[in-house]
């Protein structure tokens, strides 16, 4: 058996996600240079950290981390791109594992009772084929043992890409999009909010605005890369 799989190894090699250089044995999606190499921030081990600090008077939020900083042309960038254009899921599933290794070693963190992918507009989703927020929510909830509440969170409004768009025009594009289905099972619960960049958070406090009119609700937010 290790033979054969050698043999497929030798024709179609796995091959790094974030340099392209071909996987050893042991190495899963990203080798270990790359993994050394990750820019983390270590904004969990911070309450008061940049991203938490950037919602500050636009969200009640519990807590807000990042796992990585965004450097244009950078590795994570890379990542990134690999994950939400190439369809390369394996990549969030495996950085969202690490991310949430890290924050479960955090006291503060491990009062999550559920992890909440921000949603896709279910045309967009259809079109891109998944959503990268959930793929980032199956390695965390592997790695913290928490559950995935996906469907109640919904995003009712088609709006047109954030990428371009300055902060009030972000905040404008996605004010009121989101609604909450059935909030009688977010009760009471602490929900980590999950989503791949936060740049001036416009989306998420977007999503923020639902969820916190639930009784007793709690959202902290966690994203992989802060731009």
């Amino acid at each position: 058996m290790i033979l054969f799989d050698d043999l497929i190894s030798l024709f179609y090699p796995r091959i790094c996600a974030g340099c392209t250089t071909p996987l050893v044995k042991g190495e899963e999606v990203l080798c270990l240079n790359c993994l050394a190499d990750l820019p983390r921030t270590n904004y969990h081990l911070v309450k008061d950290n940049p991203v938490y600090q950037l919602f500050i008077g636009r969200a009640n939020l519990s807590l807000a981390t990042s796992f990585c900083r965004f450097d244009k042309g950078g590795r994570l960038q890379r990542l990134l791109h690999e994950l939400k254009y190439k369809g390369n899921c394996a990549v969030g599933v495996k950085m969202g594992t690490l991310f949430g290794y890290e924050l479960i070693q955090n006291s503060l963190f491990q009062t999550i009772d559920a992890i909440v992918p921000v949603p896709l507009h279910p045309k967009k989703e259809k079109k891109r084929g998944f959503n990268q927020s959930v793929e980032i929510c199956k390695g965390l909830s592997q790695s913290m043992n928490r559950p995935i509440i996906t469907g109640n969170l919904v995003r009712d409004v088609h709006s047109s890409s954030q990428t371009l768009k300055g902060r009030f025009e972000r905040w404008e594009n996605v004010s009121g999009i989101f609604r909450v289905r059935n909030g009688a099972i977010l009760t009471g619960k602490h929900l980590l909010l999950v989503d791949d960049v936060v740049t001036t958070g416009a989306t998420l406090e977007a999503c923020c605005e639902p969820l916190l009119e639930i009784p007793g609700v709690k959202v902290s937010i966690a994203t992989l890369a802060c731009a």
